[in-house]
């Protein structure tokens, strides 16, 4: 008896992510009426292997974190409308629920790159002192 190994590479629910990714950008920035929706990148889909739900995660440019949690109220709202969108264009038998999640990790490492900075500029102004005494 053999079994079927699955191919390395894409599998198909990385296929499905990378369409729901781009047709999700498309829909923030056509179909979206909402105000509240700014500037929306999609920075990860992640489906799960039955396809009953997929992880949307999101950040809006220039915007902090308060306003990034409202933005995924309004999305969270918006998600039946999104998915029958969705639904319209992906070539699969059920179309996954979106659960949208505002990613903070490109905050956090601005965050983490100011505080590098910081402590750069103390450890040479400490250097310079030392150097003169």
């Amino acid at each position: 008896m053999t079994r079927h190994r699955r191919p390395q590479g894409f599998q198909r629910t990385d296929r499905i992510a990378d369409q729901l990714q781009r047709e999700l950008a498309r829909l923030f920035r056509f179909e979206m009426k909402d105000p509240r929706v700014g500037m929306v990148t999609v920075q990860d889909v992640k489906v799960s292997r039955d396809l009953s739900y997929a992880d949307v995660y999101f950040t809006v440019l220039g915007e902090d974190a308060e306003q990034g949690r409202e933005t995924e109220a309004v999305l969270v709202k918006a998600a039946g409308f999104l998915r029958s969108e969705l639904a319209k264009v992906l070539n699969t038998r059920t179309t996954p629920k979106l659960r949208f999640h505002y990613d903070e990790l490109p905050e956090q490492a601005i965050h983490m790159s100011q505080l590098i900075e910081q402590a750069r500029a103390s450890d040479s102004t400490t250097d310079d002192e030392s150097d003169q005494d």
